[in-house]
């Protein structure tokens, strides 16, 4: 006997799910209590300020492109 349609859709969604997640990226960094780019103490997330995390970001492509050339 043949599942339900819906079951068989739901099945194959949550089949993805789990390859999505196995497959994911391992997180870059990690909590330590102060911002990544700057240092000063925080309480949670990577940055103090979404400045501080533009300048990461800068810093990041500016070594990608050393990296490239």
């Amino acid at each position: 006997m043949y599942a339900d349609p819906i079951d068989e859709a739901a099945a194959r969604s949550e089949q993805m799910i789990a390859v999505a997640l196995a497959n994911r990226t391992k997180p870059q960094m990690v909590f330590t209590g102060d911002c990544h780019w700057c240092e000063e103490p925080i309480s949670s997330g990577h940055f103090c300020s979404p400045e501080c995390r533009e300048d990461h970001e800068r810093m990041v492509r500016a070594e990608q492109q050393r990296k490239l050339s």
